[in-house]
């Protein structure tokens, strides 16, 4: 009789539907039927195998700003302290000049002020943009 009882617990369990966890959940999957996540490679959730997020700014050198151009927001300097808001300060605002748009892997754009200031000095922008006019004047 011992026997029976344990046939009759193999056919159970066989007739039984396996689970799955995904992330938290579980989907029940009936045997013979494959789960539409079911398709191979990292989850949801994982980055990208050598894929690495570009964050876009334009960056004032004349007023050490940097604009999210994707986010919308700005990061200035306040007392020695990276300011991160969606608008500047009126006295920022009037300083801006012309820009120079950057590509960075980091979405802090300061953590390399001190090589963007060495490569965009103040004031660069200016005569970058009177070198420009000159030249179209010549070609006039």
């Amino acid at each position: 009789m011992a026997v029976g009882k344990w046939v009759f617990v193999v056919v159970l369990l066989m007739l039984v539907p396996s689970c799955q966890t995904t992330g938290g959940s579980v989907s029940v999957n009936m045997p013979g039927e494959r789960l539409e996540k079911d398709r191979g490679g990292p989850p949801d959730h994982a980055p990208a195998h050598g894929y690495r997020k570009k964050f876009r700014y334009r960056y004032y050198p004349d007023a050490y700003v940097y604009f999210d151009l994707d986010r919308g927001v700005y990061f200035y300097l306040d007392s020695n302290n990276w300011i991160k808001k969606s608008s500047l300060p009126y006295e920022l605002k009037i300083r801006l000049g012309n820009g120079v748009e950057i590509e960075m892997d980091s979405e802090s754009p300061y953590i390399d002020f001190e090589g963007h200031k060495g490569k965009y000095p103040p004031g660069q922008m200016k005569n970058k943009e009177k070198d420009k006019q000159k030249k179209d004047k010549k070609k006039d």
